[in-house]
């Protein structure tokens, strides 16, 4: 049996994961990270997107992080998000429904807050598109 890493994947709401991985992807701010069992000690902040478990023998699981924090032990790895959802449960029509409420508010905004919240939102909603025509891509193979 492959060496596994323990995952937690938890949100301010609910625990959204948590299980063993061979493997680990996660969307740092500083650019896709892999994290494999006895991997170096490592904070790091999220940005929206895509987080991926694979576990071998089984598909890979996805799940959409709007961003948070990631903490890697060498036999554990913790995902601690603002908000957590699994790909299957994504919509995309609210996606892109959120995605041109955003793009609107950022058109009609008064301040630099106002603006920065739209343009957070729009980010969110465009990580979340991206991982579905992402994840309709490996299904596709």
């Amino acid at each position: 049996m492959a060496m596994t890493i323990h995952v937690d994947i938890v949100s301010a709401e609910e625990e959204i994961y948590s299980g063993p991985a061979n493997e680990v992807f996660a969307p740092a701010v500083m650019g896709e990270v892999g994290i494999l069992p006895r991997h170096t000690p490592l904070i790091t902040h999220l940005k929206p997107g895509e987080v991926v478990v694979r576990q071998e023998g089984k598909d890979d699981q996805f799940f959409f992080v709007s961003g948070g924090i990631l903490e890697v032990q060498p036999h554990v790895v913790t995902v601690l998000a603002d908000t957590a959802i699994r790909a299957k449960d994504l919509d995309e029509a609210e996606a892109r429904a959120a995605k041109e409420r955003a793009e609107e508010a950022m058109r009609n905004s008064q301040s630099d807050q106002e603006y920065a919240k739209a343009n957070a939102e729009l980010l969110e909603a465009v990580a979340q598109l991206r991982m579905l025509e992402n994840i309709r891509k490996k299904v596709a193979r």
